[in-house]
């Protein structure tokens, strides 16, 4: 009989990381993708990009709809409760052998704490990590004391994941599967990328990348209006914004961006989604990122692309070498920050940089860990491991 694996994912950036583990999975003959789309995915608000796994020819077992349309406090606790109700009929219809999620959104709560009535293990990905301006950081951990089995991405988090009493024998660090990617998918030339995502072929591009911090209230324009006027600076950079995510104080992101592109068309474009081939060519051939995305953290390494952090969203993840990190959001430090990274020096030092979250291998040994692990009770009831 097959093993039952149900993977849910509710965003672009999610999905795109899941990709060679769905994929796995999915053509593996002693395994049954169940696999659930939820968030945003199922938003035209943030692009419908269910499509794009329908393009990638997976089957969706089912869609959970539970984004309310709206970015308030209130909307975003309501589409936990409404994301729980969805994802429990869902259990009960596929009585899935295993749970494979990822990170730290509030979707993927809502989808791990309804399975657990129905004492079904969880593997999670990327736990462990830290990112202390946003409410994932409590979600995240929170994943983590519900799942039985753990891939964080590198040492440090399989540390932090012991350090909460999980047991050792069931956390496995293969590095991060979102840069598998970067190995195994074939990603557009310079002319083809400009070509499809029509930009200025005589400006260098930087890459913007934006969420809001979820944990300082109201901050969301504020912070934005110090981003986009140390933009306004770099007349010679064409920016390429991707939306935020369904987050509180996204709208308010997404809307100023917008029209600051709708002012100066000459400065930049902004896309709901590019997809992953198109988003990591971009870094590929990007002078610089700037914004708190965690592709910033963890995939821009492996491009020697310099990135400027700014703020508290990806306060406590490892980072490389490449990034710079700016506290405070302020126009003058960030103006200072995006001369820093597109100087020859800068760029010169990133030279043979190593990317601390792995070579690019992990899907494999993932699905391989996800199918021949043992299911049974022994693995449902855990123990507090005290630590030595």
């Amino acid at each position: 009989m097959k093993r039952k694996i149900c993977v849910v994912t509710g965003t672009r950036a999610e999905y795109g990381i899941l990709y060679w583990i769905i994929k796995g999975i999915h053509e593996d003959p002693d395994l049954e993708l169940q696999l659930v789309v939820t968030g945003m995915h199922l938003s035209a608000e943030f692009g419908l990009t269910v499509k794009v796994i329908e393009g990638d020819g997976f089957p969706i077992s089912e869609r959970v709809e539970m984004l309310l349309s709206a970015d308030t406090e209130a909307a975003v606790a309501s589409s936990m409760g409404i994301g729980m109700i969805g994802f429990a009929k869902v259990y009960e219809r596929l009585k899935p052998d295993l749970i494979t999620v990822l990170g730290d959104r509030f979707e993927i709560f809502a989808a791990v704490a309804a399975a657990v009535p129905f004492r079904i293990p969880i593997a999670h990905i990327h736990g462990g990590e830290a990112t202390q301006g946003a409410m994932d950081e409590c979600f995240r951990h929170a994943i983590t004391k519900m799942s039985h089995l753990h891939f964080p991405a590198a040492g440090v988090y399989a540390k932090r994941i012991m350090q909460m009493g999980e047991n050792p024998e069931n956390v496995f660090c293969f590095g991060a599967p979102g840069l598998d990617n970067i190995r195994k998918l074939k990603l557009l030339e310079r002319d083809e990328l400009f070509s499809e995502l029509q930009l200025p072929e005589d400006k260098t591009i930087g890459v913007v990348t934006f969420h809001p911090v979820t944990l300082e209230k109201d901050a969301a324009e504020m912070q934005m209006t110090a981003l986009l006027g140390a933009l306004r600076n770099f007349e010679d950079i064409y920016w390429v914004f991707t939306m935020p995510n369904a987050d509180t104080g996204g709208r308010a992101i997404a809307w100023m961006m917008n029209n600051f592109v709708k002012d100066s068309p000459a400065s930049g474009k902004v896309f709901a989604s590019l997809g992953q081939v198109r988003y990591l060519s971009l870094l590929k051939h990007a002078a610089l990122m700037v914004g708190n995305s965690s592709s910033g953290i963890i995939e821009a390494p492996s491009f020697g692309l310099p990135v400027v952090n700014i703020g508290d969203r990806q306060r406590g993840r490892m980072r490389a070498a490449n990034v710079i990190d700016i506290e405070d959001c302020r126009s003058d430090f960030i103006v200072a920050a995006i001369r820093r990274a597109v100087s020859l020096d800068f760029r010169n030092l990133l030279k043979g940089i190593v990317n601390p979250y792995g070579a690019g291998d992990a899907s494999d040994s993932i699905v391989s860990k996800i199918k021949s692990v043992g299911l049974d009770s022994g693995l449902i009831k855990k123990s507090f491991q005290e630590a030595v």
